[in-house]
């Protein structure tokens, strides 16, 4: 390799020398993002919106699948209408960024750029809905928000960001409770079926539920480096919103009801996720299924005669199979080889005269760098197979690296010894009192990640107070 070559590679720290300074190196080598000129904002750059269009695409098939129309609400919303439910603004009023001028003339009222939209559907849904004929109401929006975060990094905090919001209105709180569940149960198969990052499905406490709802379901995801990303949230609101926004409908019986509704989103933040759980210290890592490139050719001495003319006859032919590209730029395979790498391809072909002699192709795995020599006969059939194997290898290899991270404490000292020797999720019991999380956040830095579904017994007292459990809860020091 030549000086050239290994320049672009040295631009990468290693994680396990400066975890954070590795992902934003990654980011930006392999082309993702920008920095915008705005504190905290981002350009996100052709490949980066590849994988999130890819993302979004597969997301927006689901819900259609599932009977939820696109909506597309306003970016600005009055003061008086973000001050209607309490603890809603409450909980985003640190973050919201103010329009306070029209041109030179100042406004009356404030308005908000919207860090969510909660309020916007409330109040369109109390002027839309009247009878049971009218529920339920299932709907999605595509857009930005903004919220003004103290700390930013691309992807994972950011002062804007892309996203899909989710709002239904239905007419009784079982029917809310089920749309709920269906719809992080879409986010879990998404992540884990794609992105081939495992999560964890559960219910957040209390203290770290959305603001104004009732409960809230996530799903954790583990990065790399220990921390814990959530990566997907599903609200159920009850009935709190209607009664705010007096959103109500007649039943069959002729009687006024109460709404009750649910949100649920995921966002751009998923990127980090996608980084940090498959990335190395040669860049991205993307599983097949959500690679807006799954193989790239790599043609080796393409100066020579038929070389090009023979990688294009193989893109032509692969097309229709896989999403496929060629690299047929005037660089060097070595810096060709590091771009393939850089940007997380999932298979690279090359193909030079003495292959093309042999009538094979070489494949490189970019999850193991295996090399396979294949016919050219053979390659239409193998292709698609390698590539599934590597999307389960990412999985089951992020899966290993979960379980191999994840401790079991029984009281504090045990909590803060697994924190520090073995950083990752920890499985502790816990009594139920806010008291004894903020505690533990306090002492630890580390916060009540999920109350899982499939609940387990690891001790019998609180892993804070020693008072008696009710209930197992992981938790873990987050993004």
């Amino acid at each position: 390799m030549g000086k050239k070559n290994k320049q672009f590679v040295e631009k990468v720290t290693a994680m396990e020398e400066d975890f954070a300074q590795w992902y934003t190196d990654v980011v930006k080598q392999a082309e993702l993002v920008e920095y915008g000129q705005v504190r905290g904002t981002m350009i996100i750059k052709p490949y980066g919106y590849a994988i999130w269009e890819n993302i979004k695409d597969e997301l927006d098939k689901k819900f259609k699948e599932t009977g939820h129309s696109n909506v597309a609400f306003p970016l600005f919303i009055p003061e008086s209408l973000l001050q209607k439910e309490k603890d809603h603004v409450e909980g985003f009023a640190p973050e919201v960024a103010w329009v306070t001028h029209g041109g030179e003339e100042e406004l009356t009222e404030r308005i908000a750029v919207r860090p969510t939209s909660e309020v916007l559907f409330c109040d369109y849904y109390s002027n839309n809905i009247h009878s049971y004929r009218d529920l339920p109401k299932l709907y999605n929006q595509w857009g930005n928000v903004v919220r003004w975060e103290k700390t930013t990094r691309p992807f994972l905090r950011s002062s804007e960001f892309h996203w899909q919001e989710g709002h239904t209105a239905h007419a009784t709180d079982q029917d809310a409770a089920e749309e709920t569940d269906k719809m992080l149960g879409i986010y879990a198969d998404l992540v884990e079926k794609y992105l081939a990052i495992p999560v964890l499905k559960g219910r957040k406490t209390d203290k770290e539920k959305f603001a104004g709802a009732k409960y809230t379901l996530t799903i954790e995801s583990m990065m790399h480096d220990g921390k814990a990303l959530q990566s997907g949230t599903s609200h159920h609101f009850g009935s709190g919103f209607a009664e705010a926004f007096d959103i109500t409908y007649l039943d069959e019986n002729g009687k006024s009801q109460y709404v009750h509704q649910t949100s649920w989103g995921l966002s751009t933040r998923i990127m980090g996720a996608l980084i940090m759980v498959h990335g190395d210290n040669r860049g991205l890592v993307i599983p097949p299924r959500i690679a807006p490139t799954q193989a790239m050719i790599v043609p080796i001495a393409q100066h020579k005669e038929g070389v090009l003319d023979k990688a294009y006859e193989l893109r032509d032919q692969l097309k229709n199979l896989v999403r496929v590209d060629i690299d047929a730029s005037d660089k060097t395979p070595g810096w060709k080889f590091n771009e393939t790498e850089m940007k997380g391809f999932p298979v690279r072909i090359e193909m030079g005269p003495k292959d093309i002699e042999k009538n094979q192709v070489v494949l490189v795995r970019r999850d193991t760098g295996e090399k396979e020599f294949i016919a050219l006969a053979e390659l239409q059939d193998r292709l698609p197979v390698l590539l599934e194997e590597i999307q389960q290898n990412l999985y089951e290899k992020a899966k290993a690296h979960r379980e191999e991270k994840t401790s079991v404490a029984k009281n504090m000292d045990e909590f803060k010894t697994a924190l520090e020797e073995n950083p990752g999720f920890i499985k502790a019991m816990w009594c139920g009192d806010t008291a004894c999380e903020e505690k533990i956040k306090e002492e630890t830095t580390a916060t009540s990640r999920c109350i899982p579904f499939e609940q387990e017994k690891v001790s019998d007292t609180c892993v804070c107070c020693g008072k008696e459990a009710k209930e197992l809860v992981y938790w873990a020091k987050a993004y």
